[in-house]
Formats: structure tokens, C-alpha cells, sequence
């Protein structure tokens, strides 16, 4: 009987990958002595908030998201952050992968709209794993599913996110606007000369004052 074990040793930004990837080290054992032809390995990955403490500052950039701090007693709960998948090939008692995870930095979605308000720390992260095991043995190949009950907890440095988006994105976020507004922008910044998009924002944002 197979007897797999799931653990993330650590987290990277992968350079050159076409979209923002964070690649989270994985270490999966065997110990009931089987031999294992390949995994496909299907994952879940949820956000625990509830697991660290705040700033001020983080408290202020999450009410969007979470509300007000004295509501966070019933809004402070895990949410799910991505899915992702990977084949670990044949190993025997212990093998190592990287699990890639495409990032986004989309401020609509609730996962990149967290990671954004935090400064420091980490960020508490559950792997929740599923998918199919082909296992070798004398009678030939056996085909089961990875238990339902297997997952493994990882704490992400809030530095590694920062760092994967200032790599693809240095010093800059993403908005989707709808077409009318952006039309509507479009004319405003050729009325005004201005260069850029931030201009556009800066200028609005001034005569707001």
C-alpha cells in the first residue's frame, strides 16, 4: 500500500517564464516501499489570513477586501488562491519537483489584491493535493488516486511575491477599466499632452483636490 507524503521546502520567482510563476519546491515521499512510475498531481491552494498578525498599515489596505478591523472576526477566513498541476516521474522513497504557480496582478481578484496589501512578514498558504498515482509492481501497473487527505502548509515570504512583480512589473500595478472609461482616458490624455498613463491618474487625482 502506498504511503505518500507531501511537503513545499521553499519558494522561488522564475525569471523568464512568459507570465508571472512562483515555483514552490516539493518533496514527496513513498514509504510503504512501492515503486512509483509517475504522479499526476492536481493542487489547490488556499490563503489562511486568519494565521498572521497586521500592520496598521496592511490593516488600512485590507478593508476593501476584509472590511473594517472589527469585522474581521467573521471575514478573516481562508480563501482559495489558485489551482495549478504537475507530473513528479518515477521515484522510489523520496523525490523532489518544482510545483509552478502563474501569478497575476490583477487588484480585482481577491488572491492579488491581498498579496498587495501586505509589507512584511509571510504569507499562510495551504496545499490541498489530489490527483492519480501509477505504481510498479511485480503484477505490473496499478493505478490509484492520491488520498484525499493529503496537503501540506507553507508560509511564503511576502518578499518573494514582491520581488516576482517587481521583476515583470517594476514599480507598476494592473487596473482592468471598462472600454468606455478607457476611451474616456484615451481623450483626456490627448487633450493634456500628457506621456503617460500615471500622468492621466496623477492629473485626475489633482483636480479632485
Amino acid at each position: 500500500m502506498i504511503e505518500l507524503g507531501f511537503r513545499i521546502t521553499g519558494a522561488r520567482a522564475e525569471p523568464f517564464a512568459a507570465t508571472p510563476t512562483l515555483m514552490f519546491g516539493l518533496a514527496v515521499t513513498e514509504r510503504g516501499g512501492e515503486t512509483i512510475e509517475s504522479i499526476a498531481l492536481r493542487c489547490q491552494i488556499r490563503i489562511e489570513p486568519q494565521r498572521r498578525r497586521y500592520t496598521a498599515a496592511e490593516e488600512s489596505h485590507l478593508v476593501e477586501l476584509l472590511g473594517e478591523t472589527p469585522r474581521w472576526g467573521d471575514t478573516l477566513k481562508p480563501f482559495l488562491w489558485t489551482y495549478t498541476s504537475t507530473m513528479v516521474p518515477g521515484f522510489r522513497g523520496e523525490a523532489a519537483v518544482d510545483l509552478p504557480v502563474p501569478c497575476t496582478y490583477d487588484l480585482e481578484v481577491a488572491a492579488a489584491k491581498y498579496f498587495h496589501a501586505l509589507e512584511v512578514d509571510t504569507i499562510p498558504t495551504l496545499f490541498l493535493f489530489s490527483g492519480t498515482v501509477f505504481v510498479r509492481g511485480a503484477g505490473g501497473l496499478r493505478v490509484q488516486p492520491v488520498p484525499w487527505d493529503k496537503d501540506a502548509t507553507f508560509r511564503l515570504p511576502v518578499s518573494v511575491w514582491r520581488g516576482l512583480m517587481d521583476n515583470y512589473f517594476p514599480s507598476s500595478g494592473w487596473l482592468r477599466l471598462h472600454r468606455d472609461s478607457l476611451d474616456a482616458l484615451t481623450r483626456f490624455k490627448a487633450q493634456r499632452a500628457l506621456a503617460t498613463w500615471d500622468d492621466v491618474v496623477k492629473a485626475l487625482l489633482e483636480e479632485r483636490k
